[in-house]
């Protein structure tokens, strides 16, 4: 596989499993995987958050680990990239009202390039308006986001993801083994085993 290279954009409250998996099996695979905060560089860390599905009515949050980011936001050329990770967890959130990251997001988009987006991400595409008539998978608490954007929400199990062109979606982290395995497939990863 030749070296690819991927963004992926998180900030702090990103959920934990979402953007440490992700970045790490990418990585063991072969891919090169810069991640990027606003107002951040290489060196500095965002706060995670772990959520939890322990039988409340919706997820549970606790502090998770600092996470160093490898690569300068101001610095991102998008031109540069072959695809976009998006965790979820609270980032999106806030994330979603800068301007150059919707930029971004839509670069992606208006490229034809490989999105992944996972739980809350789709808030960012949304916000993007990039969901128009698009299948996407996301967190059960953004489905109302998902249509208004005029996204078509992928009601599916938890484990699962979506694959909808060359964008991959899924509900939350325990999707991470079909979410990683659809999008390394749109990337045009082989892997043998």
């Amino acid at each position: 596989m030749s070296t690819k290279r991927l963004l992926l954009l998180c900030g702090d409250f990103v959920e934990d499993y979402e953007i440490m998996v992700p970045f790490q099996a990418l990585q063991a695979v072969g891919y090169r995987v810069d991640a990027v905060c606003p107002d951040k560089v290489a060196g500095d860390s965002v706060a995670t958050a772990i959520h939890d599905f322990e039988g409340d009515q919706t997820y549970t949050e606790k502090p998770g680990h600092r996470f160093a980011l490898n690569a300068d936001f101001a610095g991102v050329a998008p031109d540069d990239y072959d695809g976009l990770v998006i965790p979820g967890g609270r980032a999106p959130e806030y994330l979603r009202l800068n301007d150059e990251v919707i930029a971004l997001v839509r670069h992606f988009f208006d490229a034809d390039k490989p999105v992944a987006a996972i739980c809350h991400g789709a808030q960012l595409l949304a916000a993007a308006g990039v969901l128009e008539g698009r299948r996407c998978a996301a967190y059960p608490a953004c489905r109302p986001e998902v249509e208004l954007a005029g996204g078509h929400y992928a009601d599916i199990a938890v484990d699962a993801a979506v694959t909808d062109g060359r964008l991959v979606t899924a509900p939350a982290w325990p999707a991470h083994p079909d979410w990683l395995a659809q999008f390394m497939a749109v990337l045009g990863a082989r892997l043998e085993v």
